[in-house]
């Protein structure tokens, strides 16, 4: 992200060395020298970050803080304290300040601390935005993530062509909500979104699921059923865990895909279909073809684009983003009115490995939001395998 960054430091020399080393790494520079000045920039809203004597000429510095909460997107706050200052810099940390960093300056240091306070810059923005606009696929995060931004690359130009698509990645990763993103991306988006959970399908259930049924076709067929695949018609057919599916039930499938048709059991009419294929599995599919598990031949005739979606822990940058959405969404559907995540709390929320990936992260959010009695998110209202994560 791009940050701007408001520096206040009545020693114009420290002002001029801070501004010109933050602007060789691509931020957007503003330098005043008195409280007074950093208060009237501060009711711009232009400011994400702010670098903060504590000592200036027309005041205590920290007292900026009381004017920032006060803001809708509050701007992340590094103090700058001389020796003897520590004390009052804890204090201010306490009452929201991001860090606090000691002189001289360590220009090094300085930027690690500006990293960390773009993360919940982020994640404001990001809550911000999805408060202030009604997104119909508000469930996707692209993020800045290269391998995450190729993988929607390439889906949304397989929503453009509606040919197949196999989606793979870990539990949790957002397989489904990918697939619902190709749909609602391409010209299929105003016909059928038909989900199958293959591994709660019966397997003797499985081809009547799919295809539908005649009546009088087996036992219990007292009437016709329509298969999911030709209800599906026009739009897309999602199979989800596709490596449940029975061997014998995917060479059915291959058929089905490669004719554009299918029967009823039961049935003797050939029923056309126009049905867009995206398949999903966390299982290496590869490794069953060589137990004979799965069929070759459907995998690569479902690969014609392949999606991997990246773990949580290979995309963390995007976290502050979700964490945004996701507060978004359960403060809808709990009723709560979480504004912010404090530093500690994002750091470590960021930091966490995340083996449960996204939805293990949308489960520690509803879980935080459920026991926070205040506007923001902080470390108590975190599992315990948060905040017992220890990074060297």
């Amino acid at each position: 992200m791009s940050a701007t960054i408001l520096v206040v430091d009545d020693e114009e020399t420290a002002r001029l060395v801070i501004a010109d080393f933050l602007r060789t790494k691509g931020y957007e520079v503003i330098g005043v020298g008195t409280l007074a000045d950093a208060r009237e920039n501060l009711k711009k809203g232009t400011s994400d970050i702010i670098i903060l004597d504590v000592r200036l000429p027309d005041g205590y510095g920290p007292n900026l803080l009381n004017d920032a909460a006060q803001m809708p997107l509050r701007p992340q706050i590094i103090l700058i304290t001389a020796h003897g200052e520590i004390d009052e810099a804890v204090e201010a940390m306490k009452n929201g300040a991001q860090d606090f960093i000691q002189k001289p300056l360590d220009l090094l240091e300085l930027e690690k601390s500006i990293r960390r306070a773009e993360e919940v810059v982020a994640m404001r923005r990001e809550l911000n935005h999805l408060r202030t606009t009604q997104k119909q696929n508000d469930k996707f995060i692209i993020g800045q993530t290269p391998k995450m931004l190729a993988v929607v690359n390439l889906a949304k130009r397989a929503a453009e062509t509606s040919v197949s698509v196999l989606i793979t990645g870990k539990t949790g990763t957002g397989k489904e909500v990918l697939a619902t993103f190709i749909h609602q991306n391409g010209p299929r988006k105003d016909k059928p979104f038909i989900d199958i959970n293959c591994p709660a399908i019966q397997p003797t259930m499985f081809e009547s699921e799919l295809f539908g049924h005649e009546a009088g076709s087996f036992t219990s067929a007292t009437h016709r059923k329509n298969g999911l695949m030709e209800i599906a018609d026009g739009g897309i057919l999602f199979l989800d865990e596709i490596s449940s599916m029975p061997v014998d039930m995917q060479a059915k499938l291959l058929r089905a895909i490669e004719e554009r048709a299918f029967r009823r059991v039961g049935g003797t009419t050939l029923l056309k279909v126009d049905v867009q294929i995206i398949a999903a599995s966390n299982r290496n599919l590869k490794e069953m073809i060589t137990h004979h598990k799965f069929r070759e031949d459907l995998y690569y005739r479902l690969k014609v684009v392949d999606l991997d979606l990246p773990n949580l822990s290979e995309r963390r940058e995007d976290i502050p983003e979700l964490v945004g959405l996701l507060i978004r969404k359960f403060n809808a559907s709990m009723g709560a009115n979480i504004t912010d995540v404090t530093p500690r709390a994002m750091k470590a929320i960021i930091e966490y490995d995340w083996p449960g990936n996204i939805r293990e992260l949308s489960n520690t959010i509803e879980r935080a939001i459920l026991f926070c009695d205040d506007v923001a998110i902080d470390i108590h209202h975190l599992p315990t395998e948060l905040t017992n994560n220890k990074k060297d």
